[in-house]
């Protein structure tokens, strides 16, 4: 079979790339190694079943409404793993329909196996022991990651598992030590200390999610102690042992041993490209899995485009979208749209998302800034929801205005943030905060109550200048005052001796 284009992978990346060429009229086919299961690591592993499990999370222990209605609002009182896969499940299928859908209905044919590479424009398709052979003018690698899993740790799927075996094990434990305060191991932790598990989590690291925001980290992790987690950073595991069927022993570089029921590794994740005979096609995969690209996302080997988890950070599935319709539009000639300043989104509990620079990164910048915050304890809306420790911070420049970043932490700030990436893609300044009328009762108003919070501190400065101004110019006066008053003195000492003379 002959193509233009074959996408090895269907996640968001080469779904969308796939698509996007299909649009170009192109003929294009995607192969997927999991027979029946289009859509990826993000589909059935990773992005979706996770957000679906913390949205029956928070469904079923009432989280949202706690702090309104007590133990009262607790949906059910018994929570199991299977109430947590069946919504993942339903989701799962309903998902994997839309996305066959898409691809079908744009004519990109479909291939179920695993693929290796014959030579830079031969991909071999295998699966259940027969062979085809795709022909094709340019590549799109959309492989995805694979948790990184060490041959020194007893993993089970039970009792020690990784974030792909975390979805299927048979039930929720007492207890758990996450190893990895990363984003996945984060997530994770706080979704299971949320269902009243002792959650303990290991880093090697000082501070958790560096590239957030200080303030918005130390918010999220004084709730994640509110709620029972313990924290053992600058931590290095050294050794994991399985004590018995539902037990298991870390023990630390420090000497310390922590005991759990269960020990979930989430230390990181490899390029999926080990079965793809890369070197085949003239690549070679870095020591993490992982292929270099350009920013045109093309890999040392000119019609071969990499895109997606596989090519390293962000590491995001809305940002693995874009790539894959600029990799399309630039092989095929076509413009490539430039990307944007990209919102980044926790899905923690309570949630994290930010657009833009954090006070560490403008201080850094000697950036002239201010700081507007909006807590939700403060907006109506926030008390509706039952949401008092939220916050939202603008960070914008002292002297032109320019809103430089938004951070939110709190119930729907994944939603939230993106008013604030609309106002800076276009350069608003706070100043359209201000002068907008947002509905009432709305989170929409915290951006409202952060602008006029932080406009309100320049004032005071300039205020502040000018009673200094006035103060300086008062004590001019009295200066020109007193040389006045002593010039006049010594001229009429002057008279006096020269008319006694």
């Amino acid at each position: 079979m002959k193509y233009d284009l074959v996408v090895v992978g269907s996640g968001p990346s080469g779904q969308k790339g796939a698509i996007a060429a299909a649009k170009l009229n192109k003929r294009v086919a995607i192969i997927e190694r999991r027979i029946g299961q289009i859509g990826g690591v993000c589909l059935h592993t990773g992005t979706i079943p996770s957000k679906t499990m913390r949205e029956a999370i928070l469904h079923l222990t009432g989280y949202r409404h706690r702090d309104i209605y007590a133990e009262q609002y607790r949906r059910k009182r018994r929570i199991t793993m299977k109430d947590l896969q069946r919504s993942v499940a339903s989701v799962n299928q309903r998902e994997m329909e839309v996305i066959e859908d898409q691809l079908t209905r744009n004519g990109v044919d479909i291939y179920a196996g695993d693929a290796r590479f014959l030579d830079p424009h031969t991909i071999e398709v295998v699966q259940d022991g027969s062979a085809i052979r795709l022909k094709t003018d340019r590549v799109l690698l959309a492989v995805g990651t694979r948790p990184d899993r060490k041959s020194s740790t007893p993993f089970d799927g039970q009792c020690v598992f990784d974030s792909d075996e975390l979805l299927n094990i048979d039930h929720i434990p007492r207890s758990m030590i996450v190893v990895g305060g990363g984003v996945i191991g984060i997530e994770y932790a706080i979704m299971f200390a949320t269902l009243g598990v002792n959650v303990t989590v290991v880093d090697g690291r000082e501070q958790l999610l560096g590239f957030c925001d200080k303030e918005i980290v130390d918010t999220l992790l004084y709730h994640a102690r509110s709620i029972g987690m313990v924290f053992r950073l600058g931590e290095n595991v050294v050794k994991i042992n399985r004590l018995a069927a539902d037990r298991a022993a870390i023990q630390l570089e420090s000497g310390k041993r922590l005991v759990a029921e269960s020990v979930l590794m989430a230390v990181g994740r490899t390029g999926d490209t080990d079965t793809l005979n890369l070197e085949a096609a003239g690549l070679s995969p870095d020591c993490r899995g992982r292929v270099e690209c350009n920013e045109h996302h093309e890999t040392v080997v000119p019609h071969i485009y990499g895109v997606g988890d596989v090519v390293g950070f962000p590491a995001l599935a809305s940002v693995s979208m874009e790539q894959g319709r600029r990799a399309v539009a630039h092989m095929f000639g076509e413009e490539e749209r430039k990307f944007q300043t990209m919102p980044y989104g926790l899905f923690t509990i309570p949630e994290i998302s930010m657009i833009g620079e954090n006070e560490e990164e403008l201080t850094a910048r000697k950036v002239p800034y201010e700081v507007g915050v909006a807590r939700f304890r403060e907006i109506a809306k926030g008390q509706i929801a039952g949401d008092r420790m939220g916050l939202l911070k603008l960070l914008f420049h002292r002297e032109t205005r320019q809103v430089l970043g938004v951070h939110v932490i709190g119930d729907s700030a994944t939603e939230i943030v993106h008013i604030g990436q609309a106002v800076m893609q276009f350069g608003g300044t706070i100043d359209y905060f201000r002068d907008t009328v947002f509905n009432y009762p709305t989170m929409a108003e915290c951006y409202k109550v952060a602008a006029f919070d932080g406009l309100n501190k320049i004032g005071l400065d300039l205020q502040l200048a000018e009673e200094i101004t006035s103060q300086e110019q008062e004590i001019l006066t009295q200066v020109d005052k007193l040389v006045a008053e002593t010039g006049a003195a010594t001229r009429a000492a002057k008279g006096k001796t020269a008319s006694t003379v």
